[in-house]
């Protein structure tokens, strides 16, 4: 029912002016100008009901400006409600359009529905803008928020989530439940992300995925920068790249120099060869596709169903697929189930099949005990298996007696050769300047002999990895001793050198006391949440070293701008 009804054609702007005045520093929402007035007081009870003419309605309330086609306002109660074409301006960087909206000025507090945007302009000068069918505006905390779905769209990407809330004065949105990031090089995908408007940097929490052209990053605690596609997990993180899957309590990946690191507990994966290398520590290099790892690594790859773990304190994974080769530097051990070794340095190359044990090396076969100056494993790259072995220069094989536990046989050369079949040494080839000194027993175990030869070469047949014949060629010269009647002194050839203390027996054995005590970085934010409006702020007064959090040892990386501040405690494995 129409109970009165008024045209303010040209309203009153002096009368506007005096409301204005004195009401600028009050809670209350004040009317800039209206043209037809109309009260219902059955629909409206207490308000009057404002629409436009040639201008639209206009109010403001405390630093912002609303325009609309039609206003019910409850001016005692200090609210409205206004319908069509709405525009909520609050200083020079925020506007909000809506079909409808509901104003209360003594909270300050905007529902805003039906087609909602809400743009506002970052400090870099490009704008923000947001579309949603609802939105809550607190313009007391400066929040806006959402929990219908709301799309995002900035310079850099476009958001959508089920729920959202943005932060004006830092300029954040807090992004949850079916986060999605659209940009033509990537998409991210996340249960819950916080977003930075002006550096366009995101935190993740919970299970979250990165697709780019060339990776895939899947983490449940992670930062990102998606300005230049760069960022770490600190939490269950797995980067797919390269043909190479990384996995590490901290992992940090940068598009732009092909470059990913990991700290702790690290596993890379071969997804082509088959092999992994684990460490603490490890680098990958895209463009020379290469990985460094280091603090307890190991490379593992397959040999005809049996693991070959090399170890060393530095680790080089380098070559593509078809030509990969390990090198493990200073302190290099490798163990497989019927074989192990050490020496300085390892290398192993998969187009050749061939790994070289270089500087005092020292080769476990079974029982026997393989030296010389440098000894080369061959294996037949179509098959996977043992092929052959080289042992060259100063030759030396030995086993301890299995009967008496007190003498060694054994046998040196100039060089040694050894064939496989099905991974077993079947026959050894000793040549040059060849001696042996052999134990002989009968059936009986009881000890025959002791033989003691010199010829130009032996060949010795094995079998279970034990001694089954010697064979010795071109002029041999030696005898058999009864054992009363050889000294002792003389039961050893020149140069012989026992290593059994030294023996590799498991897989566990090629670590030693300093590689099982490393010291491991301690992650933030793992166990404890970061404050990172803080850390935003903290990146932002320090552009150029724009990870300088990233957990990852500073003596140890090889990027000299990737070394951020940690701390380390003693950590057990």
């Amino acid at each position: 029912m129409l109970l009165s009804f008024c045209t303010f054609a040209g309203f009153s702007q002096t009368a506007v002016q005096e409301t204005k005045n004195d009401t600028t520093e009050s809670k209350y929402i004040n009317l800039v100008y209206g043209a037809n007035l109309v009260k219902d007081e059955i629909q409206f009870p207490g308000a009057v009901i404002w629409s436009k003419d040639t201008r639209q309605v206009q109010f403001e309330h405390q630093g912002a400006d609303l325009w609309c086609d039609v206003a019910v306002f409850y001016q005692k109660e200090n609210r409205l409600k206004a319908i069509g074409n709405i525009r909520l301006k609050q200083g020079d960087s925020v506007l909000m359009t809506s079909g409808k909206m509901d104003y209360d000025g003594n909270t300050k507090f905007a529902k805003a529905y039906e087609s909602v945007v809400l743009r506002s302009e970052t400090s870099e000068g490009g704008d923000m803008t947001l579309t949603t069918d609802t939105l809550r505006f607190d313009r007391e905390k400066q929040q806006a928020f959402y929990q219908d779905f709301g799309t995002v769209v900035d310079s850099a990407n476009t958001l959508t989530s089920e729920i959202g809330r943005y932060f004006m004065d830092i300029k954040k949105y807090q992004f949850l439940d079916s986060v999605h990031i659209k940009n033509p090089q990537y998409i991210l995908d996340s249960e819950r992300l916080d977003y930075y408007t002006s550096s366009k940097n995101a935190y993740m929490y919970g299970p979250s995925t990165i697709t780019g052209e060339t990776y895939k990053i899947y983490c449940e605690r992670g930062f990102y920068d998606t300005k230049i596609e760069s960022g770490y997990g600190i939490k269950n993180t797995r980067i797919d790249y390269n043909n190479r899957i990384i996995k590490g309590d901290s992992v940090y990946f940068n598009k732009a120099s092909e470059f990913a690191s990991s700290t702790n507990n690290i596993t890379v994966t071969d997804t082509i060869n088959n092999t992994v290398t684990k460490a603490h520590y490890a680098e990958v290099f895209k463009a020379k596709d290469s990985v460094f790892a280091t603090k307890r690594a190991v490379a593992i790859s397959l040999v005809e169903q049996d693991s070959l773990y090399v170890h060393g304190d530095t680790l080089m994974v380098t070559g593509p697929p078809d030509n990969r080769i390990v090198r493990a530097f200073r302190n290099a051990k490798f163990f497989k189930t019927d074989m192990s070794g050490k020496c300085d340095s390892i290398h192993s190359a998969e187009k050749t099949g061939l790994i070289q044990l270089v500087r005092n090396p020292v080769l476990w076969n079974g029982e026997n005990q393989m030296t010389g100056d440098s000894i080369h494993i061959i294996s037949n790259v179509k098959t996977e298996q043992l092929d052959s072995l080289k042992v060259l220069e100063n030759a030396f094989i030995v086993s301890l007696d299995s009967i008496s536990k007190t003498g060694y046989n054994q046998a040196k050369g100039v060089n040694l050769y050894g064939k496989f079949k099905e991974n077993e040494l079947k026959i050894i080839d000793l040549v040059k300047n060849t001696e042996v000194i052999y134990y002989m027993y009968n059936d009986d175990q009881e000890l025959i002999g002791i033989n003691k030869t010199i010829c130009s070469s032996i060949r010795i047949t094995m079998a279970n990895n034990d001694v089954e014949d010697l064979t010795f060629r071109r002029d041999p010269d030696g005898d058999i001793f009864p054992d009363k009647d050889l000294p002792l002194d003389s039961r050893k050839l020149k140069g012989f050198i026992w290593r059994g203390d030294e023996r590799i027996l498991t897989k566990d054995d090629i670590f030693d006391e300093d590689d099982n005590n490393i010291e491991l970085i301690v992650i933030r934010g793992i166990e404890n949440p970061i404050d990172i409006d803080a850390e935003e702020e903290e990146r932002g007064q320090n552009p150029n070293d724009p990870i300088n959090n990233i957990p990852i040892p500073e003596d140890e990386s090889t990027e000299p701008n990737k070394r951020p501040k940690v701390k380390k405690v003693k950590a057990s494995q």
